[in-house]
């Protein structure tokens, strides 16, 4: 086992797609791809949805060596019954989430734990924010309600994030409805879910942390048995090509 594995905190890695091209020189590109993900990779019809698709698939790659030691092309993947995938075989517990939306990718790694990550730009359109806000909790439309209208569009944009961190941590995805469970207005110290079909108390082994990596986008990390201070990120690009490619 790799030894970081024992602390057991939640890593998170960050890539910029203007990034990928680099990455994926340095990491060996496409051949480290199963056929079936390049036959993926070629159906994209735009070249920033074959970019992120392939970002994505490396930087998980990436993530999963630079936590377990094993080599990026050993990896291989299984899809659940929702269709999230998970490594094969299973490599000392590790699990896994990825992200990505025009301008970033992200991917987060656990041992042991659920986890889940979603990024989207913010702030939202405010037409986005109205139709998003209709499929919301009553509880969490009332927050909005309360805010001013200038903030809505960006307050839209967290609780987004964060309810699909959540669903893609849980295994479910969008196949569950997002009005089904709520998150309370942010305290200072901790983001809580209320979420009446999981048994008492089990939503408060959920730890989310909200960032802003940037401007133009917010991402968040569901943790399951997370705690504060537990989150490792990871800018890529901030690191060297030759630090990328000795994973």
């Amino acid at each position: 086992m790799h030894p970081d594995l024992h602390a057991d905190p939640t890593f998170l890695w960050l890539l910029p797609e203007q990034a990928v091209g680099d990455f994926a020189a340095a990491l060996g590109g496409t051949r480290l791809l199963t056929a079936e993900e390049r036959y993926r990779l070629e159906r994209r019809l735009t070249p920033g949805a074959r970019r992120r698709y392939l970002g994505a698939r490396l930087l998980s790659r990436y993530a999963l060596s630079a936590r377990t030691g094993r080599a990026p092309d050993r990896w291989r993947f299984r899809s659940g019954e929702f269709g999230r995938p998970e490594p094969v075989p299973d490599e000392d517990g590790v699990r896994f989430n990825i992200s990505h939306t025009e301008g970033l990718i992200a991917c987060v790694v656990t041992r042991g734990r659920g986890c889940g990550v979603d990024v989207s730009p913010t702030p939202s359109t405010a037409e986005l924010a109205d139709q998003l806000r209709r499929v919301l909790a009553p509880a969490e439309r009332a927050e909005l309600a309360a805010v001013a209208p200038g903030a809505r569009p960006a307050l839209v944009s967290e609780l987004w994030v964060l309810k699909e961190a959540y669903l893609k941590a849980l295994g479910t995805g969008l196949s569950r409805g997002l009005g089904g469970f709520s998150f309370a207005p942010r305290a200072a110290d901790r983001i809580a879910v209320r979420d009446p079909q999981q048994p008492a108390g089990a939503a408060d082994r959920w730890w989310f942390d909200l960032l802003y990596p940037g401007p133009g986008h917010v991402v968040a990390v569901a943790a399951e048995d997370g705690r504060p201070g537990a989150l490792r990120r990871t800018d890529l690009s901030d690191l060297s090509l030759a630090d990328i490619s000795s994973v």
